[in-house]
């Protein structure tokens, strides 16, 4: 099972993590909510699998360009 890094491509504070270490994602899901300039911007999976791990928690700040999660597809 190939591991895939989650990276954000704004950077800003986590305001939402809608999924749990261990819960399904399919493509396109929202891993974690960014709030940057005054609006909420997902960062989206890009594969189907399962979130292995949560590199953030809310409150986070975040760089663009950050690793944020991983997805075991």
């Amino acid at each position: 099972m190939p591991e895939i890094k989650i990276i954000t491509e704004v950077a800003g504070r986590i305001c939402a993590t809608p999924v749990q270490v261990g819960g399904t994602v399919g493509d396109g899901d929202e891993i974690v909510l960014v709030e940057a300039m005054k609006m909420e911007i997902p960062v989206p999976s890009p594969v189907s699998g399962t979130l292995k791990s949560l590199l953030v928690k809310i409150d986070d700040f975040v760089a663009e360009g950050q690793a944020i999660a991983i997805v075991a597809s």
